[in-house]
């Protein structure tokens, strides 16, 4: 009997042994609003094989990382203002996360939503302009700089607006910049990265960025290659006018490289063959054009600010495009961290099953490199050669000119596998990539110039009849409507762009830039799944093994 007692206690005793494991398991915490925002975007390395480099290289490569660091503080500047007062207001680990992420209050894929306490509607100029200036102000003030890419705009002790160059708004960051950009040279074995160095060092000081854009175009044979300055206009959402300050560092992929080389000398014909009348494709892209893959090693900021780039088109200065052409890099590690841990999980929620094999990274690719061809494409002067069509369309060119690239580069596509250069995989690949594509990107929001773009797309497709949508929310694309689609489309985009056409661009913009409900409804769909919104990089010299 005693021995059975004892039996009894032990399974007792070993029960709630058991319940005491599991007890604090159902007590765990439920995750705040603001975690599960952070949680949204996944973590990845940003690593790299740097064994193909020379001591030397590696010995560049700090120097180019404390310089991209400091077009990240010049960016916090353009975007927000003071850094440190704005962290130190807040208290919360998660909020300050994702404040890092989205670099100030506002969430970037969310329309720009403001986040933290105390903080409105994100300025439409951001910090490129008095917060107080109307538009009719800037617009009847007369100054020749006021649309310079390289000014911003304040007010004088009297109140006066005035145009200050970034070589003197920034000036403090950009003559630290300019000297770690000189030291790196000293250590470039290839003379045209050293001229590039040199050159864009100058053109922090001096605000005269083009001749180191046509030296950026004339490398040809380096292994380390380096974006850095006052880039792109997405910033200004008031005027799309002022550049804002990024960086990347990057590592060529000789292998990829060489599949994507043989595409150059195709683009002045592709040009010529656009299906629109000559006066909107008479501008003939320079042949000197350079298809590259890399590996991205490192991002500072406006290219790490809400959504991650991973493809690059550059110079955006037009008399380059026509004198010389662009570099189109494909970031190919960024890339493929995208498709296979963003696209993917997407097809499987909205994309018919029979159709879900033709989502391929080689078509993802192919589509995002195609669209970064498309950018230096099209026609860049109005046709009555009375302005730039980035000025013609202001604040809504952006979004235009990412709609024109995006289906223009599927345009490409299909000429390219019609006149037999691509040997791998199927068109019918990259219109699902392409279409399932759409869905990642419109989860930017309308207050993304690419989210707009998606959803213009979206709305078009749908009144032309390019896919076909269960009451479930499923999706098969109908390839021959598709096909037509895309091209009606680009016509549609390089005649507004040709003509100038604001007043047309606004209204388009303004009733199909949005997230109509039937696609909002596949849009929760995918956040119920918890797929992630976009990604977020573990980076720097140790990550790469530095």
């Amino acid at each position: 009997m005693f021995k059975k007692i004892i039996s009894l206690l032990t399974v007792v005793i070993f029960f709630f042994s058991i319940a005491g494991c599991v007890s604090p398991e159902k007590e765990t915490k439920e995750e705040s609003p603001m975690q599960k925002k952070v949680a949204k975007y996944e973590k990845v390395k940003l690593t790299a094989d740097i064994s193909q480099l020379s001591e030397k290289e590696k010995q560049m490569l700090p120097y180019l990382f404390k310089a991209a660091e400091i077009m990240d503080v010049v960016y916090w500047k353009q975007t927000l203002g003071d850094k440190g007062a704005f962290l130190k207001k807040i208290d919360n680990e998660f909020v300050k996360k994702f404040a890092m992420i989205n670099y100030g209050p506002w969430d970037r894929l969310d329309n720009n939503k403001p986040f933290v306490e105390g903080y409105g509607v994100k300025p439409k100029g951001a910090n490129f302009y008095p917060t107080d200036m109307t538009v009719e102000e800037f617009e009847k003030w007369e100054n020749d700089d006021k649309g310079n890419l390289y000014t911003i705009v304040r007010r004088d002790d009297e109140g006066n607006l005035n145009a200050i160059w970034y070589s003197e708004a920034y000036k403090e960051e950009f003559t630290k910049a300019a000297s770690l950009l000189k030291e790196a040279a000293k250590f470039a074995e290839d003379e045209g990265l050293k001229n590039y160095l040199n050159l864009r060092a100058e053109a922090l000081l001096t605000n005269k960025y083009q001749p180191s854009d046509l030296a950026w175009l004339d490398m040809k044979n380096n292994n380390i290659d380096v974006v850095i300055g006052p880039i792109e206009n997405y910033e200004d959402a008031l005027f799309g006018y002022k550049a804002a300050c990024e960086s990347f560092v990057l590592l060529k992929d000789k292998e990829w490289s060489d599949r994507l080389s043989k595409f150059a000398s195709l683009l002045p014909d592709l040009q010529r063959g656009l299906p629109v009348d000559t006066e909107y494709k008479k501008e003939i892209p320079g042949s000197d054009e350079d298809l590259n893959a890399y590996d991205v090693i490192f991002y500072r900021g406006d290219c790490n600010a809400g959504s991650k780039t991973i493809a690059i088109n550059l110079p955006n200065d037009p008399e380059v495009h026509i004198k010389k052409g662009t570099r189109k890099l494909q970031l190919k590690n960024a890339m493929k961290a995208k498709f296979d841990k963003i696209l993917v999980p997407i097809s499987e929620v909205v994309i018919d099953e029979s159709q879900r094999k033709h989502v391929t990274f080689d078509a993802f690719f192919a589509n995002t490199m195609f669209h970064e061809v498309a950018h230096g494409m099209g026609i860049k002067n109005t046709i009555d050669g009375k302005s730039t069509v980035r000025k013609a369309l202001k604040e809504q060119y952006s979004a235009i000119e990412e709609g024109k690239a995006d289906i223009m580069g599927l345009y490409l596509v299909t000429k390219l596998f019609e006149m037999g250069e691509f040997d791998k995989g199927e068109i019918m690949d990259n219109y699902v990539t392409f279409f399932a594509s759409v869905f990642r990107s419109s989860r930017f929001g309308a207050a993304s110039s690419h989210g707009k773009a998606n959803m213009m797309r979206y709305n078009y497709f749908k009144e032309n009849g390019a896919f076909i949508r269960t009451e479930e929310g499923i999706y098969t694309v109908n390839f021959e409507k598709m096909q037509e689609a895309v091209i009606s489309l680009m016509q549609k985009i390089l005649i507004m762009q040709g003509d100038g056409s604001y007043d047309e661009a606004k209204i388009w913009v303004k009733e199909k830039g949005l997230v109509m409900p039937q696609l909002q409804k596949d849009i929760d769909r995918i956040n119920e799944s918890n797929i992630p919104v976009d990604i977020i990089y573990e980076q720097g010299l140790e990550t790469i093994g530095l």
